[in-house]
């Protein structure tokens, strides 16, 4: 029996490692290309590729996540504040009625689309939100942000103005 649990246990630590391994600030694909990938939800589209050429600030997100919620205005002011950066929130959501039901009632105004359970975030080692990714015009990953942010403070937006 001790066996066994010392066992179950070395095997969590082994995991739980494994999958935070990419978590903090410097993933391993800083200054590497970002993973490419294409969503379609039915009613909008993002595909990455598309994108060169743009600086894109990647947000991956879920309408259960209640520092997801807290970290959106200060998305959508930076789209506004910065409109020559690509915003893009990649939503996680399974249930595609309670994500619009969410972009309504909170009146959604930057470039959302779901990606459910399809892995647009595992492409990134991302899986738990919000994570958000700047990649810049040459499509290679410069920063990985961790949990919610104030995406208008003048550290984060000088950041991104000198991309």
């Amino acid at each position: 029996m001790k066996t066994r649990l010392a066992a179950a246990l070395v095997l969590f630590a082994v995991l739980t490692g494994a999958s935070g391994c990419d978590r903090g600030g410097h993933p391993r694909q800083i200054a590497q290309p970002a993973p490419v990938f294409a969503v379609n939800d039915g009613t909008r589209s993002f595909d990455l590729a598309q994108s060169r050429g743009h600086i894109v600030v990647l947000n991956f997100w879920a309408t259960w996540c209640q520092p997801c919620i807290q970290e959106l205005p200060s998305l959508m002011a930076l789209q506004k504040q910065m409109p020559q950066i690509q915003v893009v929130a990649v939503s996680i959501d399974d249930d595609p009625q309670a994500y619009k039901d969410f972009l309504k009632e909170y009146s959604v105004t930057l470039y959302s689309i779901r990606d459910g359970s399809e892995g647009a975030n595992l492409k990134f080692g991302s899986v738990q939100v919000p994570e958000t990714f700047i990649i810049d015009r040459t499509g290679s990953v410069r920063r990985k942000f961790i949990g919610a942010q104030d995406w208008t403070n003048p550290e984060v937006t000088s950041y991104l103005g000198k991309l």
